[in-house]
């Protein structure tokens, strides 16, 4: 008597993708690019420039080959922020928050409401320049902490309070 080989279920080609078609995934605002893009040229600018003055105050083959480096350099990472930033989004489900996001590695958090210690709600100077602000989650462990950034402050604050509200609501379980 042969065995059957017994049909696999239907599941995720990518663990990371677990619910395709039962999860409506949020991205985070066009505008982070800009933020993003501005900071890690503001950087190349000072390296720039203090490879310059060396070159400038010595004269040697390594200064102009840094520059070019530097500049090769600038344009990959911005290539690879622009498509870092679209592949951020979040979902929420009854029970918990999900945050994605990564290129190489992705990484896929999923943060329940009972679990959540308190949200903090952050925007430096350059992300209230283009009105932005980033919601980060805490929970006890510190692996399980989550951010979503670049949302509009109208947005974060509504994510805060739901989120401070299921927290609240699902903790009371406990």
């Amino acid at each position: 008597m042969t065995e059957q080989p017994v049909a696999a279920a239907p599941g995720p080609a990518d663990a990371l993708e677990p619910w395709p078609d039962t999860v409506a995934w949020q991205r985070v605002s066009p505008k982070l690019i800009t933020v993003e893009l501005i900071a890690r040229s503001t950087f190349a600018a000072v390296v720039l420039g203090g490879l310059g003055i060396g070159w400038a105050l010595s004269p040697y083959w390594a200064w102009p080959a840094g520059m070019v480096v530097t500049v090769v350099y600038a344009i990959w990472r911005a290539w690879v922020t622009v498509r870092a930033v679209r592949a951020w989004g979040y979902a929420e489900r009854d029970q918990d928050l999900l945050v994605r996001h990564g290129l190489l590695v992705r990484r896929l958090s999923i943060v329940p409401y009972a679990r959540m210690q308190f949200v903090d709600v952050t925007a430096g100077p350059l992300e209230r320049a283009f009105g932005l602000a980033t919601v980060q989650l805490h929970t006890a462990a510190a692996a399980t902490d989550a951010r979503v950034p670049g949302l509009p402050p109208a947005e974060a604050a509504r994510l805060r309070d739901r989120l401070t509200a299921l927290g609240e609501d699902r903790a009371e379980g406990l």
